[in-house]
């Protein structure tokens, strides 16, 4: 009798043996990779590397100017730098501002957008407008719109007698953060709204109509059958929106560069202020470290907390 072990030698009727690799096919699978993976080697991983290695370095602008390890230095004093967790705390109300809006009002649009409308599909064009223009383009655009003398939001208020309410929006500190925001969720809503409107055609329409069979109103519906179908999508649009708003910088930057006095001063725009302006690049470097520290523990609270409420 055989025993198991030599007829694992055999080889199986019908069934040949995979040829291993040459090392002259190994080379050639590496040589066609290389052009996809270069860009990414010098365009991605290796300024991440640069940039966290920057971090405990004393590096600043100019030439010839030495680079020294200085460990943790530029760690110990993030932690006593006001200017900067005033920035992370702007932050976070803008990001969770900005992502909180976005996702009501894109839920409301793509529910809208389900339905059977007449020129439903001029309506979805539309609707992704904002998302096709670039950050500057749209922050150009909502500065001629938040113009204190000639625009357009100002002149409303005048033509309709509310010529009290008239302000300088970007420029005033009690109303720069809520016209930033207001601008951020337009430009942000349609990507969340095709993300939405696309798990919204995934929910079975038998669902609905057996709900419906049942007495459930339109509103209960919508509670029990389509949100928790769509809570895996939820999670991840939200989740990105929110590194997304966070890390925003070019609509800001354009809007109000910081301003009035910082109250728009977001963590990317200090830290691109300490990097360009003062030239402390390691600093720099050390804030954009430490700003993905936070965001990934952050994001990992939110989707640990998400996942128990699923279980």
């Amino acid at each position: 009798m055989t025993t198991l072990a030599e007829r694992s030698d055999v080889e199986r009727p019908g069934r040949s043996r995979r040829p291993g690799r040459s090392r002259s096919d190994r080379t050639a699978i590496y040589l066609l990779l290389l052009p996809s993976l270069l860009p990414i080697l010098l365009l991605s991983v290796f300024p991440l590397v640069r940039g966290i290695y920057l971090g405990f370095t004393d590096a600043r602008a100019g030439r010839n100017v030495g680079v020294n390890f200085t460990g943790l230095e530029n760690y110990r004093q993030l932690l006593g730098d006001e200017l900067f967790w005033n920035s992370f705390k702007i932050g976070l109300l803008w990001a969770f501002g900005v992502t909180a809006l976005q996702f009501v009002l894109a839920l409301g649009l793509a529910l809208l957008l389900n339905q059977q409308l007449r020129f439903r599909a001029v309506a979805r064009v539309l609707a992704v407008v904002p998302w096709a223009m670039p950050p500057v383009v749209v922050g150009i655009l909502w500065k001629l719109v938040y113009h204190p003398d000639a625009g357009l939001l100002n002149e409303f208020l005048y033509r309709i007698g509310a010529d009290g309410l008239r302000a300088n929006w970007l420029g005033d500190f009690s109303t720069a953060l809520p016209a930033v925001i207001i601008v951020g969720v337009w430009a942000g809503m349609p990507q969340t709204t095709v993300v939405l409107l696309a798990g919204l055609q995934g929910v079975a329409r038998e669902l609905h109509e057996a709900a419906a069979v049942d007495g459930a109103s339109p509103w209960h519906r919508f509670r029990h059958v389509t949100l928790p179908a769509l809570a895996p999508v939820i999670v991840a649009i939200t989740s990105l929106d929110f590194i997304w708003n966070f890390n925003s910088f070019g609509l800001v930057y354009v809007l109000t560069a910081g301003g009035p006095g910082g109250k728009t001063m977001l963590p990317m725009l200090f830290a691109y202020e300490e990097a360009f302006r003062y030239g402390n690049y390691g600093y720099a470097a050390a804030l954009g470290n430490a700003m993905v520290v936070i965001i990934v523990a952050l994001l990992a609270i939110y989707l640990r907390r998400r996942m128990r409420e699923a279980n």
